[in-house]
């Protein structure tokens, strides 16, 4: 086995080390379509992020109704959070571009 993670280290570095390569002298060019994955896999990040905490806060609230006052400020300021980190890959992108 050890072999085989050898053999595939070896295999992977070697066909990453010519993009390497020819990314330091192309980077411009590639700069949009990292920032776009990079904005895209952030907004898909959020999106679940959010999800889990709203389905989290309506499990909570189903449990026990007279909760559901004492649940608000934690879940908009979980909701906030998450949307931050989102806006905050945004400009990443941008200044990225």
């Amino acid at each position: 086995m050890n072999q085989f993670k050898a053999l595939s280290l070896a295999l992977v570095s070697s066909l990453v080390a010519p993009a390497l390569a020819v990314a330091q002298t192309e980077a411009a060019s590639y700069a949009p379509i990292g920032a776009g994955l990079a904005i895209g896999i952030a907004a898909i990040g959020g999106a679940l992020g959010q999800g889990k905490v709203a389905s989290a806060i309506a499990e909570a609230i189903g449990r026990n109704p007279s909760a559901a006052g004492k649940l608000n400020l934690p879940f908009f300021v979980g909701l906030a959070l998450i949307e931050s980190l989102v806006i905050l890959a945004f400009v990443v992108a941008l200044k990225m571009f």
